[in-house]
């Protein structure tokens, strides 16, 4: 729906039921799933996107934040997945330049690694051949003595030497889901929020609808569609439970765990470290972010609801030991990690292999013949939402009989995005607005050059121009924002996906407090539902403290 000044209003909860038949649901708005609208949409389908919680709430935003070729697939052989994955990288690059930034990554060779320096080296090389159209420079090899000039804290009787190549991070990868859907919904999808699929409807061993409940509302409904896509992660199969023909699981959960932990001794200055951790050879990431430093991730296979995974005292340990291993000034414990998250990998099912083994290639799975009109998502990379998108949409155009319908997603920006230069479009947005330059960059590095709308909205509106949280310089027309235009339904949704004012350790409670009045104040909220958003989201955010 179109607003008076230029924004689009996205659908939530039962605001909005539309048509009662559609080409396709898609079910769960992670990152594959709000790219499998976005395309769909773009490709004039009628679409309607289904979410049980909010956009990007689980798998899509517990990962390593980074957009990347996968270097560690090479050996694996999986030279077509990296091929894959650097070409996305380049479109994100420009597709969402205020999300996705270039990081420079540091490998050191060090003695104990089970791959020696010679074929790291040719790692290196066959990952810049399989770039060769990239606009990252090439990698660079340093000498013992360059390296620990670069990266004075790592052990000098390990290192033999090291490698720096480029990659990229998304400080929020939130917000990539959520571009996502704003621009599924500027081309015309329904997006259901805080809707849970209660059920597939199966008529003559075809999957005919689902139906749905508002978990805020409690209304339930129907909607009738053609195709539908379960693009649920780790839920796929709880989803599939009971159909015919779903004989065996499709989804092998591995589970990932991050820590963030304060500036420590030793920590890389302007790069990020890729290494082999001592104790068992898989990769380990320590990642400058937002201030502080990433550090993940494990990959441990999990059963049980993806929900409520949680890191445990040996993952912690793990991460915390092979860290001060390859930094022994870090001298990292328990009491320095401010912040912890666990994800779970929604990773084919294997339960023979080895889960560092398992490919990362995804799977866009037909349930036909056995079951008609259905498509399960089985796997998918942050870094290749767009070409799985793709993928599923034109599995679905085919099932639909609905002829040549060409792919338009790898030509369109991300809303935030769109502008044929960036960088200058950034400095006259920072000259032309009078809240100051820390104000302006964080408009910037969430909304890109939609930033303008919400500067519009804070002058428009008597109260939205204030800072209401004085350590990020968050107005308070973000979150009016969140809610009128990016699909947010609750106070959590708004502080953790798209104000991302959550993702800081240090969030006062007073500024939930002042951003629940105001959301109250603007949204007319009934009396006591501020105080209910104050407690859920701290009982929410209460999963990434240690216990």
């Amino acid at each position: 729906m179109r607003q008076p000044n230029g924004t689009t209003e996205m659908a939530s909860g039962s605001e909005e039921r539309g048509p009662a038949h559609f080409d396709v649901i898609v079910l769960g708005a992670g990152i594959n799933g709000s790219a499998i609208a976005r395309d769909a949409a773009m490709r004039g389908l009628t679409v309607l996107l289904i979410e049980k919680d909010d956009v990007s709430n689980a798998t899509s935003a517990w990962n390593s934040r980074m957009i990347h070729g996968g270097i560690r697939y090479l050996e694996h052989y999986e030279f077509d997945l990296v091929r894959e994955s650097l070409r996305e990288r380049e479109w994100l690059l420009h597709a969402a330049p205020h999300l996705v930034k270039p990081l420079p990554f540091m490998m050191p060779f060090l003695r104990r690694n089970k791959r020696g320096p010679l074929l790291l080296r040719a790692g290196m090389l066959a990952y810049d051949v399989l770039s060769y159209d990239k606009s990252l420079p090439h990698h660079r090899l340093y000498s013992r003595s360059g390296a620990l000039a670069r990266v004075p804290g790592l052990d000098p009787a390990q290192l033999r030497g090291a490698a720096l190549f480029y990659d990229a991070q998304v400080d929020f990868a939130e917000r990539l889901s959520v571009e996502n859907v704003l621009s599924a919904r500027e081309h015309g999808a329904q997006v259901l929020t805080h809707t849970r699929a209660t059920r597939l409807v199966v008529e003559d061993r075809r999957v005919a609808g689902v139906e749905y409940t508002d978990l805020l509302s409690g209304a339930s409904s129907f909607a009738q569609a053609t195709v539908t896509v379960n693009a649920t992660g780790p839920w796929a199969d709880e989803l599939l439970e009971g159909l015919p023909a779903h004989d065996r699981p499709l989804i092998g959960g591995t589970k990932g765990t991050h820590l963030v932990v304060d500036p420590f001794p030793g920590a890389p200055q302007g790069c990020a470290m890729y290494y082999e951790a001592a104790s068992d050879g898989r990769p380990v990431l320590v990642i400058p972010w937002r201030g502080r430093y990433l550090i993940g991730s494990t990959d441990i296979r999990y059963q049980g609801d993806a929900g409520e995974a949680m890191a445990d005292q040996g993952e912690i340990e793990y991460i915390l030991s092979e860290t001060n291993l390859l930094m022994p000034s870090a001298g990292l414990t328990r009491e320095s990690v401010r912040f912890v998250y666990t994800g779970v990998r929604p990773l084919p099912f294997d339960p023979d292999d080895d889960p560092a083994r398992i490919t990362r290639h995804h799977i866009v799975h037909d349930h036909a013949p056995a079951l008609e009109g259905l498509v399960t998502i089985v796997g998918g990379k942050l870094t290749t939402f767009r070409s799985l998108g793709q993928e599923a949409v034109d599995r679905v155009v085919k099932k639909l009989g609905a002829g040549k319908r060409r792919c338009l997603t790898r030509k369109e920006a991300l809303p935030g995005g769109r502008t044929a230069d960036y960088a200058a479009f950034a400095a006259s947005f920072k000259a032309s607005i009078e809240l100051g330059e820390r104000v302006g960059d964080r408009l910037l590095s969430l909304y890109g050059v939609r930033a303008p709308q919400i500067v519009a909205l804070a002058r428009g509106e008597k109260g939205l121009e204030r800072v209401f949280d004085e350590r990020s310089g968050a107005l308070a027309a973000e979150l009016v924002y969140g809610l009128r235009v990016e699909s947010a339904r609750t106070l959590t949704d708004v502080i953790m996906r798209r104000t991302m004012l959550g993702l800081d350790p240090d969030l006062p409670i007073g500024s939930v407090e002042a951003a629940a009045a105001i959301m109250a104040k603007h949204e007319g909220w009934e009396s006591g539902r501020a105080a209910k958003e104050i407690d859920a989201y701290v009982g929410y955010a209460a999963r990434f403290r240690l216990r």
